[in-house]
């Protein structure tokens, strides 16, 4: 009897000195993002919002006690890549979770490995809405968030007719689907709609259509980053001057695009002048850690560094980093950040603040109007 007694001392010792060693490991942060191919111009501002979050936590002692890490991996901003990216995070790289913005192509080839692998996934990037997955969440906007502000904006300006141009996947036609849907709704009319593929470079023949079309306004929706700027280099060099709007536009791609963009009005959750102390001391961080290196932040950044403050929020109350839990925790946390007060409570989705914004010829955006707590509508019912 006394011999069973101390097998299962020394048992229970061993499992709590096990657990001890589990916990003062590192918690790996797995990053899958398009280093290369259409997200190659936005990818880097993202990498180093996630590296000033992790560096700003682990110097207030980690998380639990235990230091963040971040594995990164190249998406290729498409689908073949990101199951491999995907892959290798989860099962070679054995990440606690992952957190980034991708192309929704990337996204939607990556969850199947997400469900598998039963690891978090926070998506920070903005997209075309009704991505449910009970391990995804998102802290980023959707169309029934993004659009209306820049319909209305057109339509008070005395828009009657729309042309619309995307990129042809996922996000390309659900931004302009939505857009469409909400045009005809408030009383205005679509009279062309043109896709290019997500790594196509050359717009001429859509822009011959968009010129015969004679609309009162364009609404664009690419793939983020260098279907931007080509689109938008050549509208300028064709002589395109009617009103314009960007819907995957970000601060820090249209800083690059010099004075092509000028004039473009974008709709968004982020830009760098929001007047508040978080917005402030984060890019006061941002600059003394990167100095002349520094991209934009912009509104695929942001959301990230935001992103893993959710994380560490949702492990704290979690009390570790097992999945379940977590994902338990995610949509009661909330984090004051760059963008105000996030919280993942809307069926996976975060009520958001949005700014209507014209970017101007220093690359700056002028905010033309601020919508307050803007809720995402129905995402996710199933997961309420």
């Amino acid at each position: 009897m006394l011999k069973h007694r101390l097998i299962g001392t020394v048992a229970l010792m061993l499992a709590a000195s096990t657990a001890q060693a589990a916990d003062g490991k590192p918690i790996v942060i797995g990053v899958p993002i398009g280093l290369s191919g259409a997200n190659s111009v936005v990818a880097p501002s993202v990498v180093q919002s996630a590296e000033l979050a992790v560096e700003e936590i682990n110097a207030k002692g980690g998380v639990l006690g235990r230091k963040l890490v971040l594995e990164v991996a190249d998406d290729a901003s498409g689908a073949a890549g990101a199951q491999k990216a995907f892959d290798g995070l989860i099962y070679q790289k054995k990440v606690d979770v992952l957190i980034s913005m991708e192309t929704s192509a990337a996204r939607n080839a990556g969850l199947p490995a997400v469900t598998k692998g039963r690891v978090p996934y926070i998506y920070t990037s903005f997209y075309e809405g009704h991505s449910c997955n009970k391990n995804l969440f998102v802290d980023a906007w959707v169309p029934e968030q993004q659009v209306p502000p820049v319909v209305d904006a057109f339509k008070a300006k005395g828009a009657k007719t729309y042309f619309l141009i995307g990129s042809d996947y996922a996000f390309g036609r659900g931004m302009l689907g939505f857009a469409k849907g909400y045009v005809e709704k408030t009383g205005g009319k679509v009279v062309g709609e043109e896709y290019l593929p997500m790594d196509g470079s050359d717009w001429t023949a859509i822009i011959s259509k968009l010129k015969e079309a004679k609309p009162d306004a364009l609404i664009t929706s690419t793939a983020g980053g260098a279907p931007n700027v080509t689109l938008t280099k050549q509208l300028r060099g064709a002589g395109v001057t009617l009103p314009f709007a960007n819907l995957a536009l970000d601060e820090g791609t249209a800083k690059s695009m010099g004075a092509d963009a000028e004039g473009v009005y974008l709709s968004a959750s982020y830009v760098t002048g929001i007047d508040s102390p978080e917005n402030k001391t984060f890019l006061e961080a941002m600059k003394k850690k990167f100095g002349g290196e520094l991209r934009t932040p912009n509104d695929l950044s942001v959301p990230e560094y935001e992103a893993i403050y959710l994380y560490k929020a949702a492990v704290e109350k979690a009390g570790g980093t097992e999945t379940a839990k977590v994902l338990e925790a995610l949509p009661t946390v909330s984090v004051t950040g760059p963008r105000g007060t996030i919280r993942m409570s809307k069926q996976h989705h975060a009520p958001l603040t949005m700014y209507l914004g014209q970017i101007q010829a220093d690359g700056t955006v002028k905010v033309a109007g601020t919508f307050k707590d803007v809720d995402p509508g129905d995402q996710c019912p199933k997961l309420q």
